[in-house]
């Protein structure tokens, strides 16, 4: 029988990682790829005649081929992020081709038992990718340094622990600089998530960057706080519509949350973006189909799982080549939301 070839062997033959393998077979944005090394690749490809398989080899005797998905969320929440859907699909693209199955974990963040050795000696599973950790999640820490196998979607300042993320900060700078550009001088801002998350904080950060770099003064009642879900849109902009005066542009760090905001916005009689501009995070499916569209940071959750996935199964095979981190780029969707210049 002839013996296929794998994305490994394209890898090695084209002198770059598996997971460079992958972006560039599946024409993933997001990642600074030469031209160059997108050429050998596929000229690789085309030679070793590789073609990726759903039904690639079983893994190695003792592994259980079960890789868990952990979102620091409770599950109501967790289930309404429509982001996490386009990461699923990058990770499932991977995981298929080299035999795993997924398994999907809402861990909610108050949970203070020993949820990951649980997870890993009791479920079986043989590693972990665990999207949005908290920054004192050290039991995570501790888990890993016991030699877990753990990739970050996000970051803990200070662990060792492998992750792939985007530059939050920068990102939601561009975000509220369009605003800022557009002549907006009372910025508001909803968070994705409460600020124990270091995604929240930092695209907090990058607001408050903005408005420093512009002259622009900061309110602290012009700041609250959401949580993942439309729900939590939908509250926290009926509370910044008590302030007065009110602010003439809203930045949301998420779109599954500005989702619920628009909503409250148009029950109240706040026309977007004639009486309040409104920019986004994330360019979810449906950030496009909303009335009037959403303005929106676009964040490639899709190369996102991918990554992630890859950088798991090579730290389980004991077979590491990737960076511990990587950072992918993001990009400023302009759609009718935040409307024209004052």
């Amino acid at each position: 029988m002839i013996k296929r070839s794998t994305a490994q062997d394209v890898a090695k033959a084209a002198g770059v990682s598996p997971t460079t393998v992958s972006f560039v077979l599946n024409n993933i944005e997001g990642m600074r790829i030469s031209p160059e090394t997108r050429d050998r690749v596929l000229e690789a490809a085309r030679t070793l005649n590789y073609h990726p398989d759903s039904s690639a080899q079983k893994m190695a005797r003792g592994k259980t081929s079960v890789i868990g998905l952990v979102l620091r969320q409770n599950p109501e929440k967790a289930y309404a992020d429509l982001f996490i859907q386009d990461v699923m699909q990058g990770i499932s693209s991977v995981i298929r081709e080299n035999g795993y199955q997924l398994l999907f974990i809402p861990l909610p963040p108050e949970d203070k038992e020993k949820s990951y050795s649980k997870l890993i000696n009791e479920r079986h599973v043989d590693g972990l990718i665990v999207s949005g950790p908290t920054e004192d999640d050290y039991e995570l820490v501790e888990a890993f340094n016991d030699g877990a196998k753990i990739v970050l979607m996000g970051k803990i300042l200070g662990s060792h622990i492998p992750f792939i993320d985007i530059d939050n900060q920068k990102s939601a700078e561009m975000a509220v600089a369009h605003l800022a550009a557009l002549g907006h001088e009372r910025i508001g801002i909803i968070t994705n998530a409460p600020l124990n998350f270091a995604s929240s904080k930092d695209r907090l950060q990058g607001y408050r960057n903005v408005l420093e770099k512009n002259d622009l003064p900061f309110d602290e009642k012009l700041v609250v706080l959401g949580d993942r879900t439309p729900e939590s849109g939908y509250l926290a902009i009926q509370e910044l519509l008590k302030v007065e005066p009110l602010p003439s542009a809203v930045f949301i760090a998420s779109d599954t949350v500005a989702l619920g905001a628009m909503n409250a916005l148009y029950e109240n009689g706040i026309h977007v973006p004639d009486d309040m501009a409104v920019v986004g995070f994330d360019d979810i499916a449906l950030a496009r189909y909303v009335i009037p569209p959403l303005t929106t940071i676009h964040l490639p959750a899709y190369s996102l799982g991918l990554g992630a996935a890859n950088m798991l199964i090579q730290q389980i095979n004991n077979d590491f080549k990737e960076s511990s981190e990587i950072i992918l780029q993001t990009r400023l969707i302009i759609r009718e939301s935040s409307g024209r210049n004052l």
